[in-house]
């Protein structure tokens, strides 16, 4: 039996208007070569100037990772040649980074939990972009000198539902503190994977392999599931040494196999050492004080939800799982309807009708949803009407929900009246099951519910039909 052994590198590129170094633009998307400066393009004499918000930004993620503060750190340059690495050198932090030892808490479906060390978090900027096609590459600089947040976990994750539990984690985190979109398409929330196994027990750490850039959940979790399968096979059939060796490999989608890359560095190959044109990076008690005041987290939100909204554990980690989930979920409580019910539709009706579509994207608003629910609650509409004006809320972009209930005729009647007239029709029809109900036959009651129904096609108030049938048949 083997242990298998994970630790994480993750890439966040902070939402700053400028990069980490010069006053170019950020913004995703434009023509190549085009959001570049002497500075981000490596030419003689320009020399960096550091971007303060980058800071203020590392510092939110520190408090968030209850992680220590350094007053005092240093950059590095961190020498290796690419195409896409102007300077020959990337402008990182080695021995002292802005952001030191801190935590992260991940949650399983069991109610249980784990807290996974973080190493370090620092900061560095990014490189450009290779670009293939064909025989030729091209490489777009736009990307160079873009603020990077490098976090560093501990090798505490067993397994790949570890790792990925603490990578939604860490990416919920970012999107709730607002210091990146954390887009995984664009590349804005990457990580690179280290992978090794050892048999149980051992305490050894032995070889352990990195998979490179990579930017998508679904994907991590099987390079994960492939390379520790492969590392063991090596092991089982004696070829372990030959290979399992320590480099860099990348992730096949298509093949769903990690394939080798290149050899991986060790820190002296890269000949890490302070970068002369940046004086080391002070942090004032000031600033700390400022920008520890970070908005309220996932794990904070979901414990008040829990109290606040009388909502299951479960539930509320689910709803808060996203910023933007939890705050639709708050807009449709802002309305008074209950908690329960408020989790069942959004959760279940309506991200199973959005189908994946983000909820930013969705025709129907948090108060809309909360107005169907409300129509619930007071009676005007049962539960399966209610899935009917959604369906048409959500593929005519609707707003006015009472509009929508007149329209397809589904408002309940609650008149006693008019139910007591159906309700002695069907009785009247069905004398013998009456008396066989009277003798004891008590499952009958659903029968007369259901005969109700139908003769009301479904537009009687059932808590009505209830209580009036037990009434007539007592």
């Amino acid at each position: 039996m083997f242990e298998v052994i994970i630790g994480l590198e993750v890439h966040v590129q902070l939402n700053t208007k400028s990069k980490l170094f010069c006053s170019c633009a950020t913004s995703f998307g434009e023509a190549p070569n085009t959001n570049v400066c002497p500075t981000c393009l490596g030419l003689p004499g320009a020399l960096p100037v550091l971007n303060k918000e980058a800071v203020h930004k590392a510092i939110m993620l520190g408090t968030a990772l209850k992680s220590q503060i350094n007053k005092k750190s240093i950059f590095n340059r961190k020498n290796y040649f690419y195409p896409d690495l102007p300077n020959g050198y990337q402008i990182s932090q080695f021995e002292v980074p802005v952001v030191g030892l801190g935590e992260l808490v991940i949650d399983f479906e069991d109610g249980t939990s784990k807290t996974i060390g973080v190493t370090r978090a620092h900061l560095e900027n990014d490189a450009g972009k290779n670009i293939h096609a064909g025989d030729v590459s091209h490489v777009d600089l736009n990307r160079a000198g873009t603020p990077l947040l490098e976090i560093v976990s501990e090798p505490d994750m067993r397994s790949a539902t570890e790792a990925i539990l603490y990578l939604k984690k860490l990416h919920s985190i970012v999107r709730y503190l607002g210091i990146s979109d954390a887009n995984m398409q664009e590349g804005s929330f990457r990580c690179d994977v280290n992978v090794s196994i050892r048999p149980k027990g051992d305490e050894k750490l032995y070889t352990r392999c990195e998979i490179k850039n990579m930017n998508s959940f679904k994907f991590i979790e099987k390079a994960i599931l492939y390379e520790v399968n492969r590392q063991i096979e090596a092991w089982e059939d004696g070829v372990y040494e030959e290979e399992v060796v320590q480099e860099t490999r990348l992730f096949d989608p298509e093949k769903g196999e990690t394939r080798s890359m290149r050899g991986k560095e060790d820190a002296a190959d890269y000949r890490y050492f302070p970068d002369p044109d940046l004086l080391p990076l002070i942090i004032t008690d000031e600033m700390i004080e400022t920008y520890s005041q970070i908005p309220e987290l996932p794990d904070e939100k979901k414990e008040r939800f829990v109290k606040e909204y009388e909502i299951k554990e479960y539930d509320a980690s689910v709803i808060t799982s996203s910023v933007e989930m939890a705050h639709y979920f708050e807009e449709m409580l802002s309305t008074k309807i209950s908690g329960k019910n408020a989790v069942t539709w959004l959760t279940v009706e309506l991200l199973g009708r959005l189908d994946g579509t983000s909820l930013q994207d969705s025709p129907v608003q948090a108060r809309t949803l909360a107005t169907v629910v409300q129509r619930i609650e007071d009676g005007t509409i049962s539960g399966k009407a209610a899935k009917e004006v959604l369906d048409e809320l959500m593929q005519n972009s609707q707003t006015d929900v009472d509009a929508v209930i007149e329209k397809l005729g589904l408002k309940q009647v609650s008149d006693d009246g008019a139910i007591l007239e159906i309700i002695d029709g069907i009785l009247a029809a069905n004398e013998d099951k009456v008396s066989e109900y009277k003798s004891g036959k008590e499952k009958l009651f659903g029968f007369f519910v259901g005969q109700t129904m139908k003769a009301s096609k479904g537009s009687a108030n059932p808590a009505k039909v209830n209580e009036l049938l037990e009434q007539r048949l007592s």
